[in-house]
């Protein structure tokens, strides 16, 4: 796992042991980050469930003005500490440990112009961080999520599902934030 592209690209990521944590593959951050395109520079970013923060964190390199990263295993956020450190991108950067509903309703930050969710595939309760997740984002703002390529997506009041890209057992959903 590396970063591909940006002020850090080629650095090396680490990302915590064992299976409580899915690594994005370098194919599929750069199908995300090739669609997402001029969406990241100078954006204000969120990265719920961020794991290692291989999305944030190349978010950051290509650009971003900042990232909140959001998680609360503590084998991850050890790796995302590390790896904001080795990618020397953590002045930009925004650590909240703990759980992305409680951190979103408990005023979060924002405004955000770009999301991304990565939640465990086995929580499929997805409906929740995205309605907690919509008060802070600014109209015609992009949210991404990953998931499991079965899961249904439910119609979120607020986001227009745009596109989907399927990666074997890894779908990535595209929404706009309705509003002007």
């Amino acid at each position: 796992m590396r970063v591909i592209a940006g002020s850090a690209r080629g650095m090396p990521l680490t990302a915590p042991r064992g299976r409580a944590t899915r690594p994005i593959t370098d194919r599929v951050k750069e199908t995300l980050f090739g669609i997402l395109g001029e969406c990241v520079p100078d954006a204000c970013m969120v990265d719920l469930y961020a794991g290692s923060g291989a999305i944030g964190i190349e978010a950051l390199s290509r650009g971003a003005a900042t990232v909140d990263f959001v998680e609360h295993a503590s084998q991850a956020l050890t790796a995302l500490r590390a790896n904001l450190d080795r990618t020397r991108l953590g002045a930009d950067a925004r650590v909240h440990p703990g759980e992305v509903e409680a951190f979103l309703s408990a005023g979060g930050r924002g405004p955000w112009d770009l999301a991304v969710l990565d939640p465990p595939y086995e929580l499929s309760a997805i409906v929740a961080p995205l309605r907690g997740l919509l008060p802070h984002m600014v109209p015609g703002a992009t949210v991404v999520l990953k998931h499991f390529w079965r899961t249904e997506m439910p119609e979120v009041e607020g986001l227009v599902n745009d596109r989907q890209r399927r990666f074997g057992e890894t779908m990535l959903t595209f929404f706009t934030v309705e509003g002007t």
